[in-house]
């Protein structure tokens, strides 16, 4: 049975990311944090609906108010049914300051177009803070506008589609070669999980260093019907593995991996084709995230960029809050002083010896 966190009751709104819900706190609570998270989830009631939203936070006695968010998030927000208005906002705001760690405050990512960054934002100046904004990464993404797989396929660099062709036929050739894409709780699914950590464990990829945080994320998908998981098998041998979130017209590109010294046989390409028009055209989805990062290779899937933002808070009637500011606005303008004095500066050429 998975374990629970005590997360306050809320309805989420149909259409909400996959980062924003309960479930995804609550795998991350419990499973996602080396030492634990010391979790504090401040609720917003609508006057109007009585609706409550929850704004998951975490506390650290060294980083002040966080969100409840690490490298497993690719996204962060409230979980709610409703949006309270902007006195209830910086009500909340004013609460955070209060706290004994209120003093820094730190979310991320943030959607930097979103709902959610500005009223935060216009909240926390409100309540008194010096507020700022940093880039945390970016995020590659694909708005689906194509009627089916093969037509985005056709879309493809060259270079890209001939690696699948080739690789896929490389496969069919070696002999007994599999590809399936699991969805449902059951004995496969277990079985795909073990070689799911198998791919991984081989692959070029560092340990997790929460080891029940994916299996339970993937028990959790497969009950919530958001589990698309991709196995590669040469011969009984899995060889590539990925996991794709599915929900509400969205599907996230979350964890991939292969064996390595299969590169011949493009797993990775092969497996992400398959996955890619599953989705397209069995989910019909209308967009397709590659979450976290700048890889090169997401921008041959991809075709737009954006970028996941942080967004700090300081507190300057509080010592640790007025220290925060000074080395992150000094910094800042200690950085912006030497860019704009490089542009000042002459270029001039060296002669080295050879």
């Amino acid at each position: 049975m998975r374990e629970r966190f005590a997360f306050e009751p809320v309805e989420c709104l149909r259409g909400a990311d996959l980062f924003q819900t309960v479930d995804w706190f609550e795998n991350l609570a419990v499973y996602g944090f080396v030492h634990g998270a010391q979790a504090w989830l401040p609720c917003l009631v609508d006057r109007d609906s009585g609706r409550a939203v929850v704004l998951p936070l975490a506390f650290s006695a060294s980083a002040g108010l966080q969100s409840l968010s690490n490298y497993y998030s690719s996204l962060f927000g409230p979980v709610g049914g409703a949006w309270p208005a902007a006195t209830a906002w910086k009500e909340l705001a004013l609460t955070m300051r209060r706290q004994q760690g209120g003093a820094l405050v730190d979310l991320r990512p943030l959607d930097a177009q979103g709902q959610f960054m500005a009223a935060m934002q216009a909240a926390l100046r409100a309540a008194g803070y010096w507020v700022d904004c940093y880039d945390c990464f970016g995020n590659w993404y694909l708005p689906v506008v194509h009627a089916s797989f093969d037509e985005y396929a056709a879309s493809l660099p060259a270079a890209l589609r001939h690696s699948i062709g080739r690789g896929r036929r490389r496969l069919e050739r070696e002999g007994g070669f599999s590809l399936r894409i699991h969805s449902a709780l059951g004995p496969d699914l277990a079985q795909a999980i073990v070689d799911f950590e198998s791919v991984y464990a081989q692959s070029w990829k560092k340990p997790e260093p929460c080891p029940r945080f994916m299996p339970e994320l993937m028990r959790m998908a497969a009950e919530r019907g958001w589990l698309r998981l991709g196995i590669v098998q040469v011969q009984g041998r899995p060889i590539a593995a990925q996991l794709w979130l599915v929900k509400d017209g969205k599907a996230n590109i979350y964890k991939l991996a292969y064996v390595q010294g299969f590169e011949r046989f493009s797993p990775g390409s092969v497996l992400t084709a398959a996955l890619m028009a599953h989705v397209m055209d069995v989910d019909r989805v209308r967009e397709v995230d590659y979450l976290t990062g700048d890889d090169a290779y997401k921008r041959d899937w991809m075709t737009h960029r954006r970028v996941r933002v942080g967004l700090v808070a300081y507190d300057p009637l509080r010592v640790r809050g007025l220290a925060g500011a000074a080395r992150h606005f000094g910094g800042r303008g200690w950085r912006a002083m030497q860019a704009l004095l490089r542009g000042m500066l002459p270029s001039s050429t060296s002669t080295t010896n050879r």
